[in-house]
């Protein structure tokens, strides 16, 4: 359809079904029309559309005849060709500058067994300058049967170079010698609160350090330069929009990130929009921010601060009432004391700010829950919004409180087809039954909000679809769903990326639906998802990524 016969011909769209939610004059001419799409609105599981029209940075007319009347000779016209349409998916999870700096440092993800896992080391190793530390990592031991790896392992290749590499899941770190050394680690270094130095049966650190004592090589290691963390953000931003992601939810436990993403907004449009936590024991420096400057735009937003909780399944420190079947000796650790949990909560709450909280064991969701009531119940009835990340391992009581309490429960799918190849083996059958609850939650009328977890799982939405749809783990073990009960239908996992996300925002009336006033954040994909089998779904290609109205990936 050309340009004229598209502004004489009639047709039909969704408009009226849509409730406006204009926040400015959005009258006069459209500056862009999108015609011939496969629209997904968001505003509904079956709402669909075939146009729309975007005027300033804002959606200005839905449907083909509402866009028809708004156009002119001077709106540029994008012909779909038939192309599927959703609203632009916001990642309310992830460790994006963390993430962002990895994407230049090796990674052993797919590293299949302990000579493979040093093989690359030693190669990684010997191309570095002498003395730098050699970072990134992202191992996991349970792909090569469990064993855990052991500085003995990887000292010989690789001399003096300092290595510090990250498990998967962010909570377990390997030091070789040289890096123990540097951070201060030896056999009389005790362990902090919320961490662990795993010892050899002679009480030498083995190498391996969890959590809260993470921290030890951290210092060691330093910061890396403005210019580098800004340079790295670009390049993640420019992977995030390639994979339709228009905004994220940063949930940091740092003020590096932060800085970073206001540096960015200082500069001009980072191209994808921004809202940032920070450590909730910092809760009155933040505080203090907003009250002095504002709590930013949409373009970069400060939105309260974040805590850890507990740890991580895959690290045998997520909280659990019970120990773990292949650890009888734990049941995990508390990173924060609940003590100064409450209290912090209690503080930030009462100033404003939002609260984002990591639990995974069972116990530790329980605990929070608990600490959550307890502040909503003193600090008075508001729009809080409290947010626990991750939410993986419930009791069945614990459940139905998301909703009746108005927490969020921010949820990752990938981790589930993830942890799923080995979860059994931690935490036994039984305790799996409302884990990754993700039908039992949104069932229950909880508000959900889903993630990646990046760098922890990939930044692509396309296969946390899959995961919250299917539930098949990703060694091909569990055709039919792990635990498939609890799968949810594609409409129901789409919305958990862009209304959910826009809701634990506070933004759901600017953002995460495609209706005349909203911010206009669109991703154009090569094929209807509604239309294919789901076991296609990572097979679909991204062909643009609009944000405020502009093209900021183009395939």
């Amino acid at each position: 359809m050309d340009r004229r016969n598209f502004l004489t011909a009639s047709g039909g769209g969704v408009a009226a079904m849509l409730a406006p939610a204009l926040a400015r004059d959005m009258t006069g001419a459209l500056d862009t029309a999108y015609i011939n799409g496969r629209i997904w609105t968001g505003a509904g599981p079956g709402l669909f559309t075939d146009a729309l029209g975007i005027k300033g940075d804002r959606i200005g007319a839905i449907g083909h005849a509402a866009v028809r009347s708004a156009a002119a000779r001077s709106t540029r016209i994008v012909d779909l060709k038939g192309a599927f349409v959703t609203p632009g998916f916001i990642d309310a999870h992830v460790h994006f500058v963390k993430a962002s700096v990895m994407l230049t440092q090796p990674s052993l993800r797919t590293a299949d067994s302990p000579e493979d896992f040093v093989r690359r080391i030693g190669e990684a190793a010997r191309k570095l300058p002498k003395g730098e530390w050699l970072q990134g990592g992202n191992w996991d031991q349970d792909r090569w049967g469990g064993q855990m790896p052991h500085r003995s392992w990887i000292d010989p290749v690789t001399a003096d170079t300092p290595v510090a590499l990250i498990r998967y899941d962010l909570h377990m770190m390997l030091l070789n010698s040289v890096a123990l050394k540097l951070a201060g680690i030896d056999r009389n270094t005790p362990d902090m609160p919320g961490g662990v130095i795993e010892r050899d049966a002679k009480g030498e650190p083995t190498g391996i350090i969890k959590d809260a004592a993470k921290q030890l090589a951290i210092r060691a290691i330093g910061a890396p330069s403005d210019a580098r963390i800004d340079a790295a953000v670009r390049q993640g931003i420019a992977l995030a929009l390639s994979k339709g992601v228009t905004g994220v939810h940063s949930t940091e436990i740092d003020w590096v990130s932060q800085a970073a993403f206001q540096r960015l907004n200082a500069a001009g449009s980072p191209g994808i929009r921004f809202r940032s936590y920070v450590p909730l024991a910092d809760w009155a420096r933040q505080a203090k921010l907003i009250a002095d400057h504002g709590s930013g735009d949409d373009g970069m937003r400060l939105a309260g601060c974040k805590v850890v909780f507990d740890g991580s399944l895959g690290s045998r420190t997520a909280l659990f009432y019970d120990p773990y079947i292949d650890d009888p000796s734990t049941h995990g650790i508390t990173v924060t004391d609940p003590a100064d949990l409450e209290r912090w909560m209690m503080a930030a709450d009462k100033a404003g700010l939002q609260i984002a909280v990591h639990a995974i064991g069972d116990k530790a969701n329980d605990t929070v829950l608990d600490i959550m009531a307890s502040v909503a119940a003193a600090n008075g009835e508001r729009d809080r919004r409290f947010r626990i990340e991750h939410a993986q391992h419930l009791t069945p009581t614990a459940i139905p409180r998301f909703a009746r309490q108005g927490v969020i429960a921010s949820i990752q799918p990938y981790h589930a087809v993830d942890d799923g190849r080995w979860a059994a083996r931690r935490i036994g059958p039984d305790r799996l039954k409302t884990s990754f609850a993700f039908h039992s939650l949104i069932a229950s009328g909880a508000h959900v909000c889903m993630g990646s977890d990046w760098p922890v799982a990939p930044i692509d939405p396309l296969s946390g679809l899959k995961a919250a749809v299917l539930r098949e783990t990703i060694d091909g073990k569990n055709p039919g769903g792990w635990y498939p009960e609890q799968r949810i239908g594609l409409a129901q996992a789409l919305s958990g990326y862009t209304r959910g996300g826009a809701y634990a925002a506070f933004a759901e009336r600017r953002l995460g639906v495609l209706a005349p006033g909203f911010l206009a954040d669109f991703t154009v994909f090569d094929t209807d998802l509604f239309a294919i089998d789901p076991e296609r779904m990572t097979d679909t290609k991204v062909l643009r990524t609009v944000v405020s109205g502009l093209p900021r990936f183009v395939a």
